[in-house]
């Protein structure tokens, strides 16, 4: 994906490539509350609907292990966490437009529970999340107009993370700039074109991967994008009897693979399939493999965008209105009222 006319019709692509500015000029301002009260609670949870939640609360709690934090985090949709006792948990709820249907039902309920701290995280100022939480963020981005959320999703998944680094005292803005640049890398790379041309042909397409997110969230903007039917293989389910169901013009996708899982993946899919399987790493692999700069902790926004240019170049080959789809809306269930 670049600058030229084949791709800068499409409001999609230029909200993709407005991502590296965005990220590179983030700055957290006035979270000292949340902090403070993330701290003294020792719970977090982040819900929110698709990829407001996905990407974001997923790499929050897997930099977290990661980094060793002592803070009880979660995650879930907004429906499944009205059946939880929220009662000591900090909760942020993620929605782009502000008026996600979920999210604002799990808020009012909060709402009359004499819940204190509640925290909204958007695009868009004076909405509904708004109006119901203790403080609402307003993200830097503005308002996407494709129907794929891009640009936001990183964004969002900064807040938490420079959040949590705020948590214990440090901060991310160092990286900003080798992060910005890395993706911009990401999105901007040239793709062999016998890769994109298998996956347009392919008949279903697999992400297989860790579940921090980033494969997940791919598989959700496969869909929008490509109009192809798509599955998350998180782990090792890629080689738990999911091959039963694959077919040769298959395709699977390693993001990030552990290497030490290759040669089964091969034994398993690329032999005894047939399909073709490619990875996306900061390293080269035994397969055809698109590779990406390594900026530690945060590789994983730049493994998010070397998957949406993948998805672009697809979508293109395709000859697909990458900003309408046919039936998916921009707010999946939005509240009214």
């Amino acid at each position: 994906m670049n600058t030229s006319e084949k791709y800068a019709t499409f409001a999609l692509c230029k909200e993709m490539l407005e991502t590296p500015d965005i990220l590179r000029n983030f700055k957290l301002e006035g979270a000292e509350a949340v902090i403070a009260a993330i701290k003294e609670k020792g719970k977090l949870f982040m819900t929110g609907e698709g990829s407001s939640r996905i990407f974001p609360a997923k790499n929050a709690m897997y930099t977290a292990l990661r980094s060793g934090l002592d803070l009880n985090m979660a995650t879930e949709g907004g429906r499944q966490a009205g059946e939880y006792d929220l009662t000591d948990f900090v909760v942020f709820g993620a929605s782009n437009s502000g008026q996600t249907k979920e999210v604002v039902w799990l808020f009012d309920r909060l709402v009359k529970t004499n819940h204190a701290h509640r925290y909204g995280l958007t695009a868009n100022k004076d909405t509904k999340l708004e109006s119901i939480s203790e403080q609402a963020f307003v993200l830097s981005c503005g308002k996407e107009d494709a129907v794929a959320a891009t640009k936001s999703v990183e964004e969002q998944a900064l807040f938490y993370a420079e959040m949590l680094a705020q948590l214990q005292g440090g901060t991310l803005a160092p990286k900003l700039a080798e992060l910005a640049d890395a993706v911009e890398a990401a999105l901007t790379l040239e793709i062999d074109p016998e890769i994109t041309k298998a996956i347009a042909n392919a008949g279903t397409i697999y992400f297989a991967g860790k579940n921090d997110g980033v494969a997940e969230e791919l598989t959700l903007k496969t869909n929008e994008i490509t109009r192809k039917k798509s599955d998350f293989l998180e782990g090792t389910y890629a080689v738990h009897g999911v091959e039963e169901v694959m077919n040769a013009d298959d395709v699977v996708i390693l993001i990030n693979p552990f290497a030490a899982e290759l040669d089964k993946i091969k034994e398993t899919l690329a032999d005894g399939v047939g399909l073709k399987v490619f990875a996306v790493s900061d390293e080269d692999t035994i397969f055809p493999t698109i590779k990406i700069p390594d900026v530690g902790e945060l590789t994983n926004y730049v493994y998010l965008a070397a998957g949406w240019n993948l998805l672009v170049e697809v979508g293109v080959f395709l000859g697909i209105d990458l900003d309408h789809p046919v039936r998916a809306r921009k707010v999946g269930n939005e509240f009214e009222g």
